[in-house]
């Protein structure tokens, strides 16, 4: 354990991880939606990758849990959903934007929005084959 300071020190920590988390999550998906557009064995592509800059704990803890389609909780969409939403709120008391916080947010609630708040935050991957992938499009988001 890691002393962090005084008091609310390591709240914001575990804020700042929340934040780091949902941004990597959403890169992992993006990731692996493009490699099996791509027409890529996408267990394959994970394990080309995960020993450079793109490997992270995220990929070696969800990525082959997402191909094998395992949306089992290890911590819960709605409980993420719930930390960012702090997170969000603490950004803005401080007067700091932080845009992929709250695109990482919306697309956890659109998760929530299929029905998924009580699985894992890999089925991030639900939610983009569902709806965000075609929302990014239609908004011209890309």
């Amino acid at each position: 354990m890691e002393h962090m300071g005084g008091p609310g020190s390591g709240q914001h920590t575990k804020m700042a991880n929340q934040i780091m988390i949902s941004t990597t999550m959403l890169g992992l998906i993006e990731g692996m939606m493009y490699a099996k557009k791509a027409g890529l064995d996408v267990s394959q592509m994970i394990n080309a990758v995960r020993g450079g800059a793109a490997g992270s704990r995220s990929l070696e803890l969800y990525a082959e849990r997402i191909v094998k389609r395992d949306f089992e909780p290890g911590f819960f969409v709605d409980h993420f959903v719930k930390d960012m939403g702090i997170c969000a709120k603490e950004a803005e008391r401080m007067d700091l934007g932080l845009p992929g916080l709250a695109l990482a947010k919306k697309c956890y609630e659109i998760v929530q929005e299929e029905g998924y708040g009580l699985k894992g935050t890999q089925a991030l991957m639900v939610g983009f084959e569902r709806k965000i992938s075609e929302l990014s499009r239609k908004e011209k988001l890309n």
